[in-house]
């Protein structure tokens, strides 16, 4: 359907309706059509930043990001929180997988540069592989040549530390690796990195080949189970498993054949993502940590829900907070699943409780599950948890019902009067879904905390249950002036 795409979850004639009522209050067409739009994308494509120790990737990331976030060392081992980022080029947004953040393990380069690299293409659209054209290839850059081929993903070949005229032949002699013409940039500079990017675009897929749900109709929805090492995941998976006669089906093709449970709950057949018991026998050691959430991301990117498991025996850590974190600015569908939950005496229960209110406040919406993957008390209590997120994530809100509520709780709640204005929301649109993301015009800048209230009497009114919601705010400086973006 055309008009879905260029109208984000808008009908024909809700748009129509729609712009209107933009027009009335002073915002300028286009920029409304613009607006809509961002917040209507689908997931987006994802690129991975690949390549050995030291060549500049996550310098190459903060240049393709705009912004200094990747963490930059010289010390290899830097543990990072985040793996994932987005960014914008030429008017395309897209997702960027960093995998410079963990350099080598207990077995050396070259398995380090295979485990991290595996992880990052699995879950890419598009890679592009960095090579130090100071040094040119070496047996490590060859090694990582074969998963890229083994693979089958788009590659771009970026040939980094070229400062200048002379470094342009150094470059040239990557044609050698048989992945196409070599991209000589300075990442350190900026230099060459705008043609690399078109060339980039030019690999990616407009929207990414998984499309969620609208994949193939009646495709098993996707579950990834999450959370920190030890905490239950591949006893969990066991268990549904075993309990239901587990099919398993090992996709070929992929860089480290990941087994995908498909597992039939319920009634309903799943397909678990596994980011359990991969790759056991790489004893990590430095690195652990970011190995870990680079292995989270992978899941998470593949998945529509996920299941994040928390260990009720031991106090909620720094650790299960990045992982929720992880999962909701992804904008999966959430479940909370609270493992090992017989074990806990009365005390320890009580505590816990405190601790939920107070750590887990940001998924305070998420369906709430205890169970126990050993004993399998409460398992059957997964699937509708499931199920009632997915459902949340996949509400839309009709723009009249939406436009109805706005103008009631704003007549209730006015947004409190700041310098002698007090701004107003106008009126509002759910772009798209899968999560909801709703775009509310404004009169003014709209606080955070009243956006936060605003967010709660969505989920009060609408349900939203599982799910993270997006509100984006467009401000109309005064009427029929420009709006600018906040």
């Amino acid at each position: 359907m055309n008009d879905q795409h260029d109208h984000g979850a808008l009908g024909d004639a809700e748009y129509a309706e729609f712009m209107e009522l933009a027009a009335e209050e002073g915002f300028d067409v286009d920029d409304v059509e613009g607006a809509i739009a961002e917040a209507g994308h689908g997931p987006l494509p994802v690129l991975a930043v690949v390549g050995r120790p030291n060549v500049g990737k996550s310098t190459l990331v903060n240049r393709i990001i705009g912004r200094r976030e990747a963490v930059v060392e010289d010390k290899p081992g830097v543990t990072r929180d985040r793996v994932t980022y987005e960014a914008e080029w030429a008017g395309r947004r897209f997702k960027v997988v960093d995998t410079g953040g963990w350099e080598q393990d207990v077995l050396g380069i070259d398995a380090a540069v295979a485990a991290q690299a595996e992880y990052a293409i699995e879950t890419a659209d598009a890679v592009v592989f960095v090579v130090d054209a100071k040094v040119g290839a070496t047996d490590s850059d060859e090694a990582v040549v074969k998963l890229l081929r083994r693979a089958g993903k788009p590659v771009v070949l970026c040939a980094n530390k070229v400062d200048g005229q002379s470094g342009e032949s150094d470059a040239a002699s990557l044609w050698s690796l048989g992945l196409g013409q070599p991209h000589p940039v300075s990442s350190l500079h900026g230099r060459g990195t705008g043609d690399m990017l078109d060339a980039v675009l030019e690999a990616l897929p407009e929207a990414p080949e998984q499309s969620f749900g609208g994949a193939p109709v009646g495709g098993p929805r996707r579950i990834a189970l999450i959370g920190r090492p030890n905490v239950g995941k591949s006893s969990l998976l066991n268990k549904v498993a075993k309990e239901d006669r587990v099919v398993v089906n090992e996709l070929a093709g992929t860089t480290r054949d990941p087994v995908d449970e498909l597992i039939e709950l319920g009634g309903v057949t799943w397909k678990f993502v596994d980011t359990a018991g991969i790759r056991k026998k790489v004893h990590l050691q430095q690195g652990a940590d970011y190995y870990a959430s680079l292995r989270t991301a992978a899941a998470v990117e593949k998945a529509e829900v996920a299941v994040i498991l928390i260990d009720t025996t031991e106090t909620i850590s720094v650790q299960d907070q990045r992982i929720i974190t992880m999962a909701v600015e992804a904008g999966r569908a959430i479940v909370i699943a609270y493992n090992k939950w017989d074990e806990l005496d009365e005390e320890r229960r009580y505590y816990l409780e405190r601790e939920i209110e107070t750590e887990m406040q940001q998924v305070a919406w998420a369906p709430r599950v205890n169970v126990s993957a050993k004993t399998g008390r409460h398992m059957e209590k997964l699937v509708p948890a499931i199920e009632t997120a997915l459902a949340g994530w996949e509400t839309r809100v009709p723009t009249g019902r939406l436009n109805a509520f706005l103008g009631e709780v704003v007549a209730a709640h006015p947004h409190p009067i700041r310098g002698g204005k007090q701004p107003r929301i106008l009126f509002g649109t759910q772009a798209g879904s899968k999560p909801p993301r709703f775009v509310l015009f404004a009169s003014g800048f709209l606080e955070h905390g009243y956006r936060r209230f605003i967010e709660r009497r969505l989920r009060e009114e609408f349900g939203f249950e599982g799910t993270p919601i997006h509100i984006s705010v467009r401000v109309r400086e005064k009427r029929g002036a420009q709006y600018k973006k906040k």
